[in-house]
């Protein structure tokens, strides 16, 4: 019985792994038209009544500004062209701030927050990110960082309903996200810690002052891919 148990768990991981990294690799190339979380939400509005609203409109790097490219790393990831997947002091900062019990700060790089939108589930537990540093750790092997930050700004959750960069350059300012200027990448990017609840025009005091900071920072980014 237990031979079995075994040869079932052994196999059942071979499976995984092969059918995952397939996958990664798959999506080197790609386009990614539908996201878990996508799902997710769609489920939640519908269970409470809501009318289930979807904008995702996905576009190649080439035709996505380079402020907001430049925005993101800024207010969220600032050595993602340099580290491997893990940014080490942030993760350290956000577990030392943590447990003095002050309010709770992820220390995920863009590298960790695209291999969850596009392959897993939200949730804070063990398993979920166990599996997201594995596929953090594929993605950066497979992908390069080219690619991450395109799958990135395509996938992540942007406004209520509203999902990747193009979609929420229409709704915010409702223009391409070619043609983002800094101060409206920088609204964006403002925004990202909560899309749903902040709003990247008509903003509140905090979201201003958000804008301005990424602002300064974005001058000290060089796109290097």
């Amino acid at each position: 019985m237990f031979r079995k148990i075994f040869h079932f768990i052994k196999k059942s991981m071979l499976w995984f792994f092969a059918i995952s990294i397939v996958l990664v690799i798959l999506f080197r190339w790609i386009p990614i038209p539908y996201t878990p979380l996508m799902a997710i939400r769609a489920i939640e509005n519908k269970s409470a009544g809501k009318e289930m609203v979807l904008s995702h409109d996905w576009v190649p790097i080439e035709e996505i500004s380079p402020n907001i490219q430049k925005a993101v790393i800024a207010s969220e990831d600032g050595t993602f062209l340099t580290h491997y997947g893990f940014d080490f002091s942030a993760i350290q900062k956000a577990v030392k701030n943590n447990s003095k019990g002050k309010r709770l700060k992820g220390g995920s790089t863009i590298s960790q927050q695209t291999a969850k939108n596009i392959f897993l589930w939200q949730g804070r537990s063990y398993l979920r990110k166990g599996l997201e540093a594995y596929f953090t750790v594929l993605i950066e092997i497979f992908w390069s960082k080219e690619r991450i930050m395109e799958v990135y700004l395509n996938s992540i959750e942007m406004g209520d309903g509203v999902y990747g960069i193009e979609a929420a350059s229409q709704h915010w300012y409702r223009k391409s996200a070619n043609d983002l200027t800094k101060f409206e990448a920088a609204g964006i990017a403002a925004i990202l810690p909560n899309p749903r609840k902040y709003k990247a025009t008509n903003s509140s005091s905090y979201i201003e002052r958000r804008k301005s900071r990424i602002v300064k920072h974005m001058r000290y980014v060089k796109l290097d891919y």
